[in-house]
């Protein structure tokens, strides 16, 4: 008997425990956009979708429960109600009951360093019920795809509210469908070495392609998750790849960016720090870059593929990057990727060095080499070894791509897209937390992003919205 119940218990137990709990909810109401966001324990599997007769929009969690209070402020706002339920046992339901049809807008930001998981709803008015606020530029949101739901019978819950006055929140206008034709960036990542040719070697034998192997994979994976962009890893297993193939190789993808990842070794093992190199059309720039990028071109020999039979390319292939606008490309894209290295650990160069590395010489990608570390460096070479430092230096990597195509997205991307449009006028009443709030971004991002040494805020003026990376 006492088994029995003991299994009951468990049973009872585990039913009612869910992968994702929703452990805050909150609204932010504006005259034809009204944003709701989510924050999760979890990963959600969700779906939005909307129905009529009355208005509304139904978001589905799979596997989840409530753990938070609903919203119950809709001032200013057409949202009139927000409830929720429990489907099949296990699923949560949240249904906004609206005064007018709207068009949900849905992303989940993954989770930072003090925030977890959220889900950003955004309900974009057709036509808005109340008379529009000052415009401001809309955010950058890439929708999620949501199917399309057969219609559910879902009782709406009547709700008497006298109107309020608008609540002093952020303004944005409608969110317009991004164009078919629009198409990701694209960035190409090369784990150095591989296979016959191990890089070089720390002093207790880590191998260098090994660990950038490793760090490749972690920035494959932080650039999947970032809205309109396509991570293409050239070596993605211990394999060699002939330098040329590389570039054959990020040429054939049509990236927009080609990032190589290496791990250098000196004799003086007290030498340690980052490094950022692009190519040169005059050659090295200094005695060590020029040592440097001779030791990487050797690995074509080490690979068994001789250059010597390629001069012509080669010269071919310089001659065509010694156009300014390639160089100064990458350089751009390096400094920005050095200045986020150096929230990670020590710097060994402090501005992008040049040199005459094969896996640069693409024609028309604007090309870089991160020397993450240096192997042989005892602690640098444990660092190395370390997931966590692993992705240290991945987002740091992450972060100055995206700050780099802030300002250079390639035209016809809906990254260039979402940049157009993220512009903030400032209306009365507002305070730079509940504007950061509203886009999803750190108030120092915004800070930053807006040279602002303080909070004030002056009517009218406009803010630039950083990219919205989950921070």
């Amino acid at each position: 008997m006492k088994k029995t119940v003991a299994l009951l218990l468990l049973l009872v137990s585990t039913q009612g425990s869910a992968a994702v709990k929703v452990e805050e909810m909150r609204l932010t109401a504006a005259s034809d956009t009204s944003r709701l966001v989510l924050s999760l324990s979890g990963s959600p599997t969700y779906k939005v979708f909307a129905l009529s007769n009355p208005p509304r929009v139904v978001i589905d969690i799979s596997d989840a429960r409530l753990a938070a209070a609903l919203p119950n402020n809709f001032s200013g706002s057409p949202v009139q109600a927000v409830r929720s339920g429990i489907r099949d046992g296990r699923d949560l339901r949240i249904v906004v009951d609206l005064a007018a049809k709207a068009s949900p807008k849905s992303v989940v930001l993954q989770p930072s360093e003090n925030q977890g998981y959220r889900l950003v709803v955004d309900l974009a008015q057709a036509a808005a019920p109340v008379a529009p606020a000052p415009q401001a530029a809309p955010m950058k949101m890439a929708p999620a795809t949501v199917p399309q739901a057969a219609p559910v019978s879902v009782a709406p819950v009547a709700v008497s509210q006298a109107p309020a006055a608008a609540a002093k929140a952020p303004a944005a206008v409608k969110i317009d469908p991004p164009e078919a034709n629009l198409r990701d960036i694209i960035v190409a990542i090369d784990a150095g070495h591989g296979g016959v040719d191990p890089g070089a070697h720390g002093p207790n034998g880590t191998k260098e392609k090994d660990v950038v192997l490793a760090i490749a994979r972690q920035l494959e994976n932080r650039l999947r998750a970032e809205p309109g962009v396509k991570p293409v890893m050239i070596r993605d297993g211990d394999y060699f790849v002939p330098l040329r193939k590389r570039v054959a190789k990020a040429r054939e993808s049509k990236a927009d960016l080609l990032v190589s990842i290496h791990a250098d070794a000196i004799d003086d093992r007290s030498v340690k720090g980052s490094s950022v190199y692009v190519l040169s059309d005059r050659g090295a720039s200094s005695e060590a870059a020029r040592w440097v990028a001779e030791k990487e071109n050797a690995a074509d020999l080490v690979g068994g593929v001789s250059l010597d039979d390629k001069d012509d390319v080669l010269k071919s292939v310089l001659l065509d990057l010694s156009q300014t606008a390639t160089i100064e490309a990458s350089a751009n894209a390096g400094n920005k990727v050095l200045q986020e290295l150096r929230g990670v650990g020590k710097l060994h160069r402090h501005q992008v060095e040049q040199a005459g590395f094969v896996v640069l010489k693409a024609p028309d990608i604007p090309s870089m080499l991160v020397e993450t570390a240096y192997i042989s460096n005892p602690q640098e070479e444990m660092n190395l070894q370390s997931p966590a430092y692993q992705k240290r230096l991945a987002t740091a990597i992450v972060e100055g791509v995206h700050e780099y195509f802030r300002e250079n997205a390639p035209p016809g991307t809906k990254v260039a897209m979402a940049n157009s449009m993220r512009r903030h006028v400032i209306t009365k009443g507002e305070t730079l937390g509940a504007i950061a709030d509203h886009y999803g971004v750190s108030v120092d991002r915004l800070r930053v992003s807006n040279n602002l040494s303080g909070d004030r805020l002056y009517i009218g003026n406009v803010l630039r919205i950083p990219p919205n990376n989950g921070t």
